[in-house]
């Protein structure tokens, strides 16, 4: 009857997780770079997340220009 009600419970307070997340869009600002970027929003190694960002942005280096939006998947 305890497991039960802990499944019960459990199942009801449950949630979605949310650790891929939802791509976001970013606007650069004059002082930014691919790797500020990655460090703000990306937990890890920031190349991973600069390469993740260049591929979702179809950009070919690193340059970046205030005012861009970029896709932060």
């Amino acid at each position: 009857m305890i497991a039960l009600l802990a499944l019960v419970g459990w199942a009801v307070l449950a949630r979605t997780s949310t650790g891929a997340g939802h791509p976001a869009h970013y606007v650069v600002k004059p002082t930014d770079t691919l790797w500020s970027i990655a460090q703000k929003h990306y937990a890890g190694d920031p190349r991973d997340a600069i390469l993740r960002v260049q591929q979702a942005n179809r950009l070919d280096g690193a340059t970046i220009v205030p005012g861009e939006v970029l896709l932060l998947p």
